[in-house]
C-alpha cells in the first residue's frame, strides 16, 4: 500500500492514503536513507508504502523519491540533522518584530537554507496589532528589504484575523511548511487559516520574552482552498549545516549577484581587495544585517561547527 506521511510523532508515522484512510505505521529498526545524516529517516510530506500488521498496526518498507526537502540541524547531535518536512511548494517561516523579538540572522539563516536545499521561501510577520509605532516603521523597512530581494512577505495579526485572507490566497494549491520561533503565533496562524486543524496554542514566558514550545510533532493539515500547510515544533535556533564556505554566498541572493564583479574568482568577501560585495555594503546597496548573518554563517564553516 502506498500513502502520504501526514503525522510524525517520533516513534509513529501516521499515513494516509489516496482514499482517505488513514493508518498507524512504525519503521523497521534498520531503516535509513543512504548518504543522509538525519535523525529521523521519514518526514512529514513523505510518500512511503507500507504493509499491513496482524494487529492492524503498519510497517514503512519504502520510501518514495523526494522531489525535495528542508532540514535544521538536530539540537543534540551537532553532526546530525533534522529533516523538517519533505515535498514542498514553500516554506513559510513566521517571525515577529517584538513578543518574542526576532533575529535577524535566525531569518536570514532560514532563507539560506531554503536557498541551498532549493525550496521557495516566504516570511510572515504576526501580531501586528501589538505593535507601537516605531515596531511597524521597522517591521515596514524589513518587509521593504526582504521583498526587494524576492521574498514576499505578509503582515499579519492571526489573533484579529487581519490580513489572513491575503495569505490564504499566497498558499493555496502549495504544500507549505510553517516554522519559526516558539511563541510567535504559529499555532494560532494555522488556526486562522486552517480552522479544522485545532493547533495547539501557548503563552509567551515573561522570561525573556520567549516563547514555550506548544507542538512537539509534525503534522500536515489540509487548506479549504486547496493545499496542505505542515506545522512544525517552535525552533529556538537555526543552524545551517553542509554548505561549504565557497557556495554560501550562493545562498544570499544579493551577495551572489554582486560577487560577479569581485577582482578574485574565489573572494570570500571579508577580507579581499577588490571585493564588490564589500563596496555594496559599504554603499549601502546590500543591507549591513543581511552580510552580518552572512558572516555568522561562514564563521561557522570556518569553526567546522555543524561537520
Amino acid at each position: 500500500m502506498k500513502g502520504l506521511v501526514v503525522k510524525n510523532t517520533g516513534s509513529w508515522y501516521q499515513v494516509k492514503t489516496d482514499d482517505g484512510e488513514l493508518f498507524e505505521c512504525r519503521i523497521k529498526g534498520n531503516f535509513r536513507l543512504k548518504e543522509i545524516r538525519s535523525t529521523n529517516p521519514i518526514a512529514v510530506g513523505d510518500w512511503v508504502e507500507f504493509e499491513m500488521n496482524v494487529d492492524g498496526t503498519a510497517m514503512i518498507n519504502t520510501i518514495c523519491d523526494r522531489r525535495n526537502y528542508i532540514v535544521r540541524r538536530s539540537s543534540n547531535l551537532s553532526k546530525q540533522f533534522q529533516i523538517l518536512a519533505a515535498n514542498l511548494d514553500l516554506v513559510a517561516l513566521v517571525v515577529t518584530v517584538n513578543y518574542p523579538e526576532a533575529s535577524l540572522v535566525f531569518i536570514d539563516r532560514f532563507l539560506a537554507t531554503a536557498e541551498a536545499y532549493r525550496v521557495p521561501a516566504c516570511l510572515v510577520f504576526n501580531k501586528i496589532d501589538r505593535y507601537t509605532a516605531p515596531e511597524l516603521e521597522y517591521l515596514d523597512a524589513l518587509v521593504h528589504l526582504y521583498t526587494s530581494l524576492g521574498y514576499p512577505a505578509f503582515k499579519v495579526s492571526a489573533l484579529h484575523s487581519e490580513n489572513i485572507n491575503d495569505l490564504l490566497a499566497f498558499l493555496s494549491g502549495k504544500t507549505t511548511l510553517f516554522s519559526g520561533n516558539s511563541g510567535v503565533g504559529k499555532s494560532t496562524l494555522i488556526n486562522a487559516i486552517a480552522p479544522l486543524s485545532l493547533a495547539k496554542t501557548g503563552e509567551i514566558s515573561s522570561y525573556h520574552n520567549k516563547g514555550m514550545h506548544t507542538t512537539t510533532f509534525s503534522e500536515m493539515f489540509e487548506l479549504i482552498s486547496g493545499g496542505h500547510i505542515i506545522d512544525t515544533p517552535g525552533i529556538k535556533g537555526f543552524g545551517t549545516i553542509d554548505m561549504e564556505e565557497a557556495e554560501v554566498g550562493h545562498y544570499f541572493k544579493e551577495i551572489f549577484a554582486a560577487s560577479s564583479e569581485c577582482r578574485f574568482a574565489n573572494c570570500t568577501h571579508v577580507h579581499e581587495p577588490g571585493c564588490a560585495v564589500l563596496k555594496e555594503v559599504e554603499n549601502h546597496h546590500i543591507s549591513s544585517s543581511r552580510y552580518q548573518s552572512y558572516i555568522s554563517v561562514m564563521k561557522d564553516c570556518d569553526e567546522g561547527k555543524y561537520r
